[in-house]
């Protein structure tokens, strides 16, 4: 890369150093691989950062954002998304001893870093056994900047075809703020009800902001 000394690289840095000793600019040129025509991985991981205020914001960033970055093509950017992803999974993997949910802020921990961001609204639910231990969690919708529609029978099919004794809930807020709004709360109200009639609990419902989330069960709501 010009300018730099090999041992100065990325790739060279992360060999002699470790992971932990490169920024985040690094990290994201390692993703981008071999350097475009006239720019380096390096130059083009910083215009990405610039792009997305910071590593944080690719979290929420999209194809159609990433790829407007000059000199990054579609299959550059689906590799730094895929890093993205890949990142949220490590902290979300499955374990050998299935995650159990104690309160409404252990649901919040384990939900946060995959589905806590997003510019878009997504709708998910989260499927748990008869002693609450979490079977799978799961999209249902995605929505445009701030609309996310789903039907009750897309939330209970896929508790029934799980087996799932009981549900919890979650959307995010692209705006940052997850304080409920109207459609929400009335939402909220229809899948309790069609769960009771399905003989399968709703036990929360729980909406995520940029770094709050607001819970129905912990405010009495539910």
């Amino acid at each position: 890369m010009n300018g730099l000394v090999a041992h100065d690289c990325p790739r060279e840095r992360l060999d002699r150093l470790g992971v932990d000793a490169l920024c985040d600019r690094q990290l994201v040129a390692i993703v981008l691989g071999q350097k475009a025509v006239r720019r380096s991985a390096l130059v083009i991981a910083q215009l990405i950062r610039a792009s997305t205020n910071g590593v944080h914001g690719l979290t929420r960033a999209g194809m159609a954002e990433v790829v407007r970055v000059p000199g990054v093509g579609r299959a550059k950017a689906a590799q730094v998304l895929a890093a993205v992803e890949l990142g949220r999974l490590t902290l979300t993997c499955a374990q050998a001893v299935k995650v159990q949910f104690g309160c409404p802020r252990e649901v919040a921990a384990y939900l946060t870093p995959r589905f806590g961001g997003g510019a878009v609204e997504r709708f998910g639910v989260v499927l748990l056994d008869t002693k609450h231990r979490v079977v799978k969690a799961t999209v249902l919708s995605v929505g445009t900047l701030d609309v996310s529609l789903v039907h009750p029978r897309e939330v209970f099919r896929e508790a029934a075809t799980a087996g799932a004794a009981a549900v919890v809930l979650f959307h995010n807020h692209p705006s940052g703020d997850p304080t409920p709004i109207r459609d929400d709360m009335a939402l909220r109200s229809r899948l309790v009800e069609a769960g009771e009639l399905m003989g399968i609990a709703v036990l929360d419902h729980v909406v995520f902001g940029e770094s709050r989330y607001f819970s129905f069960k912990e405010s009495g709501r539910l």
